[in-house]
């Protein structure tokens, strides 16, 4: 390569670099409206709206929620995963694919299925219950894939050593599911200081509960402000203490490992166990909600089916997820170009701007947004660009991860021979790596609307009026207790997120080496 074409190559970091600058400044909205309304709102009163009673018992039920549900969540999906990946269990591509359904029906949709069928399920414990059987698949995809990736010889050498084989389990192969279990651990814990649906429907309070109630209630007051301030501090000490637990052990290794087959472990007299374990949470987890559907369904016959009001919620619903997708994905591409092709301590701290915005609930940026439009720009309020917008940011680092992928597989030399043939640098990584990375942005985009389908504190506070999604659509329903009538557009949203998460399972499968 030339120095002329080095210089033109060159020319293409600074075009990058100023969107994914501008993507990045746009994330920080959210963190920097929390900063000034605690400036504006005085030392004062920032003491006495956050030093009560009411945010110490909040504190108190997410601390209570996350200790309890995490752990469990471990556990049951540390052995599924093993059962399915590592023993002879009957079926057990079969019993993979019941692991990985239940991410295809919302969280809230859980609860709804079973607030139906047990009334009096509330509380702690009802909360726990339920947050387990709709999160645990995050856990168990990254443990599943990491034990098909782990060298079998590292675990024939703990057994020569005259190691059980339980011990050989806890001594050899928990200590590299670390990474798996903490990154899932964290997207567990995360999406229970996000979720609003779930609890409100289980009757337990927690922050963001309480956020959305002083908000409908005051119309973003200050004391919904504070709260929002507060549970942002939760996610940085979340975000702090699964760096914690991660460490900083070296978990690669130079080489690919012995290249044969894992051998399964016998079961033998456990086999029945194991088997019950994993039809009973197929059970709880798929069972109820589409029994539970089935029943309402089946009581409200064809009257419970309005084909323009679900037509048109269906349709609302792919447009923002589609439209949502596809702006997310375009937004996000500068920033993972920049990852690949020019890796810095700039680019660091602009990628860590992409990302920190996905740990933060969807109460915290929709509020955010909702002050920022009514004081600043009264015309964007409820209007379409301000709901894309906050999509944009909740769902960034899903675009980010899938984008920044697919493009490390195009060969740099491409963009280079296009700029050697006289291409200007902009069009010359248009044609060549972006051409390549299309199927990653297309992953990338169902990924996102994916995420919007099932979509609901966000869109129930800054939907323009007269949209409704089929999440708002079921929320309004079920709120006036009509699950008979919310039953369709529980129905719908979950056949429209299941092929989705069969990809997600399919592309895990194959990323680590394994076919689905």
């Amino acid at each position: 390569m030339t120095l002329g074409q080095r210089e033109r190559s060159r020319l293409a970091y600074p075009l990058v670099t100023l969107p994914a600058l501008i993507v990045a400044l746009v994330s920080l909205i959210p963190l920097g409206f929390v900063v000034i309304v605690t400036v504006q709102t005085g030392w004062d009163q920032v003491v006495a709206l956050v030093f009560r009673g009411r945010v110490g018992d909040l504190l108190v039920n997410t601390a209570l929620l996350e200790a309890a549900t995490v752990p469990l969540t471990i556990v049951l999906a540390v052995t599924l995963a093993w059962l399915t990946e590592r023993t002879d269990l009957p079926f057990a591509r079969l019993w993979a694919w019941f692991a990985v359904v239940p991410l295809a029906v919302p969280a809230f949709v859980h609860s709804y299925a079973w607030i139906s069928l047990v009334p009096g399920l509330k509380g702690l414990g009802g909360g726990v219950l339920v947050s387990v059987l709709a999160y645990f698949p995050f856990l168990y995809l990254p443990v599943a894939a990491q034990l098909r990736r782990l060298d079998p010889a590292i675990e024939d050498a703990a057994a020569s050593l005259g190691l059980s084989p339980w011990r050989v389990f806890l001594r050899a192969v928990l200590p590299q599911l670390r990474v798996a279990i903490c990154g899932g651990s964290l997207l567990v814990g995360l999406h229970l200081l996000a979720e609003y649906g779930l609890f409100v429907m289980i009757r337990f309070d927690t922050f963001s509960t309480a956020i959305v109630d002083q908000f409908q209630s005051a119309f973003n007051g200050p004391a919904a402000n504070m709260l929002s301030g507060v549970l942002v501090l939760c996610c940085l000490a979340l975000l702090g203490t699964e760096a914690l637990a991660r460490g900083g052990e070296r978990y690669a290794r130079v080489g690919s490992g012995a290249p044969r087959m894992v051998t399964r472990h016998a079961l033998g007299g456990w086999v029945w166990p194991a088997l019950a374990l994993n039809l009973a949470t197929a059970a709880l987890a798929i069972g109820v909600p589409f029994t539970t559907l089935t029943r309402w369904l089946a009581i409200g016959g064809l009257e419970i089916w309005p084909l323009q009001t679900v037509g048109n919620a269906v349709i609302q619903t792919i447009f923002l997820a589609v439209m949502g997708g596809m702006l997310t994905t375009i937004v996000a591409a500068p920033m993972a170009w920049l990852s690949v092709r020019a890796p810095g301590r700039l680019q660091r701290v602009l990628e860590a701007c992409h990302y920190y915005v996905g740990s933060l609930p969807g109460v915290v940026v929709a509020l955010a947004l909702v002050t920022i439009t009514v004081r600043l720009v009264l015309p964007l309020y409820q209007t379409f660009a301000t709901l894309l917008l906050a999509y944009g940011l909740l769902f960034l680092p899903r675009a980010l991860v899938a984008l920044r992928a697919s493009i490390a597989q195009a060969p740099v030399e491409l963009e280079r021979a296009a700029m050697a043939l006289g291409r200007a640098p902009l069009q010359a990584v248009r044609v060549t790596t972006m051409r390549l990375a299309a199927p990653g942005a297309a992953a990338s985009t169902a990924l996102v609307a994916l995420g919007i389908t099932n979509e609901l504190t966000a869109t129930l506070m800054l939907s323009p009026t007269g949209v409704e999604t089929l999440a708002t659509k079921f929320w309004s329903l079920t709120s006036e207790i009509d699950y008979v009538a919310a039953a369709p557009y529980a129905l719908m949203m979950v056949l429209l997120s299941l092929p989705l998460t069969l990809v997600l399972h399919r592309q895990s499968s194959r990323a680590s080496g394994s076919a689905a």
